[in-house]
């Protein structure tokens, strides 16, 4: 395991030369491509989520497209369309793949889109597959998409549906910068034009057995215990919560467990890799009641409580 802790060491290592303290939210959007899974981010505007999001697939040698998403924009700008060619005097349709067709798609502000377009990714998300028309086309392996939101300007936005959101592993909270770290980044992109040239630290075939690795990682029976009975524990807490998790929330959380001890480079799963991961897997899962919001509790300050009744 140590091996695997020296390789993500690096790999920070190398992303901090252009990313300046997010290590918290790239370790999470990680945690997601070794779990072949997606994840949300929510976060105001500047905190570099799509600088992040690029250079880590720059490193890991994926395919990056991003999708500006507008209130206009249409199932086939996501997917692609047909296209009619002439060939030897002949007409025949061509289809033209659209950016969905990349290792790491990054969908920004997917609450401008109406939720039509929204439900274009939801087949690509779940089946790693494309249909157009009658035709279904395989997505590229490892395929991952990563969708923002901007917490402000809710104005002419559509939230996604909680079965929407449940197609998500991991709801990621980015924050703003210490004033170390701010001081840092001002630094960095003040006084210099010079591009860093980044050195690729994975590939395609290290991220698909890595995905293997994270399934095989051991994790003992009262741990599994514990994260069903909490996540359990969320449909039962009817004195904060109105809705609680499904059993997706389940795998989900002892799967984002596992990716989080490989990650540390430890051999097995631990109590701390639980509780870490069951504020990003259940966050965007719950749906507070009115007496949880009137005491102005947020869906983490819920967690915690409810993690504590299970002590």
């Amino acid at each position: 395991m140590k091996n695997y802790k020296t390789a993500f060491d690096n790999l920070f290592k190398e992303l901090n030369q252009v990313v300046i303290g997010q290590n918290d939210v790239v370790k999470q959007v990680l945690i997601c491509i070794l779990c072949d899974s997606n994840a949300l981010l929510e976060g105001a505007p500047g905190l570099a989520k799509t600088l992040a999001v690029k250079t880590l697939s720059e490193l890991m040698e994926l395919q990056f497209s991003r999708i500006q998403s507008t209130p206009d924009l249409m199932p086939s700008d996501i997917t692609g369309t047909y296209l009619i060619e002439e060939n030897k005097g002949k007409r025949e349709f061509r289809f033209e793949q659209g950016p969905i067709f990349s290792n790491i798609v990054l969908a920004d502000e997917i609450n401008r889109v109406t939720p039509k377009t929204q439900s274009a990714l939801l087949e690509a998300m779940q089946e790693k597959q494309v249909s157009v028309g009658k035709q279904t086309f395989p997505l590229d392996r490892p395929f991952f998409v990563l969708a923002t939101q901007n917490p402000i300007e809710q104005e002419g936005t559509y939230p996604l549906p909680e079965a929407q959101q449940d197609r998500f592993l991991l709801k990621i909270l980015v924050d703003y910068p210490s004033f170390e770290d701010e001081m840092k980044i001002v630094e960095l992109y003040t006084e210099t034009l010079t591009k860093v040239k980044l050195k690729p630290m994975l590939n395609k075939t290290h991220i698909l057995s890595l995905q293997e690795v994270v399934r095989q990682m051991p994790i003992a029976n009262d741990l599994k215990k514990r994260a069903v009975q909490l996540v359990q524990a969320t449909r039962k807490n009817k004195d904060l919560l109105v809705y609680g998790a499904s059993p997706r929330a389940s795998i989900g959380l002892i799967l984002a467990a596992k990716a989080n001890a490989l990650i540390d480079g430890r051999s097995h799963v631990s109590t701390q890799d639980i509780e870490t991961m069951a504020y990003p897997v259940l966050r965007h899962r719950i749906i507070m009641n009115f007496e949880a919001e009137r005491k102005g509790m947020k869906p983490d300050d819920v967690i915690a409580e409810v993690m504590k009744k299970l002590k």
